[in-house]
């Protein structure tokens, strides 16, 4: 498997008036098809390392940030230092999908526009691998209806297909189980699971439940509280493959 993400000495730290909260990542690699399960106690940090690697969240320090893409290595750590966020949301556009915990589904579109929205914004045509995805998920028959007609698991089924859509080299999942029920919850780590192994896309998933993380498989990832100089923080740990 080709790599897909390096990283090295990242670090986002938050200033309050009881001494803040400090998240450190020393090291962190990620291959296309590769799956990463993060996990940790609530208030670790697993969200917020999230979305640094969503290119949401600018980190405080980075030593390093590639991404390798279409055969060329993007720097996203020399973008943040440059502040070039347009630059940054074009390439989460165009090589991430994000899997919100409630689905993040627009209200006023259907599944269908929902769906299509990434694919659209990128000017690709045609459906490319919708129709295989929703069949795969169990929403074909629901691709006219508005979220709010959607029980929480179907909408976080067409979450799930959204984030592929548009076929992303990175899909970043943030507790997208965490409202299912145990049966729905294993059947969507199941959906993501398949998806990465067939398509090659590479996942990361912060994940509370171990018996989903067991489902899933691949690698996992510890946000280890500590603290240091007397104030709160975490660091993320390497794990070993499930």
């Amino acid at each position: 498997m080709a790599g897909l993400l390096e990283v090295t000495g990242l670090e986002r730290q938050y200033r309050s008036s009881d001494g803040g909260f400090r998240l450190r990542i020393p090291h962190l690699t990620l291959k296309s098809g590769e799956i990463l399960v993060i996990m940790g106690e609530s208030g670790s940090g697993k969200s917020t390392l999230l979305d640094m690697l969503a290119l949401l969240a600018p980190p405080t320090v980075c030593d390093r940030f590639v991404l390798h893409a279409d055969g060329v290595k993007i720097d996203v750590g020399e973008a943040w230092r440059q502040g070039q966020r347009g630059q940054l949301a074009g390439w989460r556009a165009r090589y991430m999908g994000y899997v919100l915990q409630t689905g993040g589904l627009l209200p006023y579109l259907t599944v269908r526009d929902n769906i299509a929205l990434s694919r659209r914004l990128l000017g690709l045509t045609g459906n490319g691998p919708v129709p295989a995805l929703a069949a795969a998920s169990g929403i074909t028959e629901i691709m006219d209806r508005l979220p709010e007609q959607l029980s929480i698991g179907q909408r976080q089924r067409v979450a799930v297909v959204r984030a592929l859509a548009h076929q992303p080299r990175l899909v970043l999942a943030d507790e997208p189980t965490a409202a299912l029920d145990p049966a729905r919850a294993l059947a969507l780590a199941k959906l993501l699971a398949t998806v990465v192994a067939e398509t090659g896309t590479a996942l990361i998933l912060v994940c509370h439940d171990l018996a989903v993380a067991d489902q899933i498989g691949g690698r996992r990832l510890w946000c280890q509280s500590l603290t240091e100089s007397g104030q709160p923080g975490s660091v993320v740990t390497s794990g070993h493959p499930s």
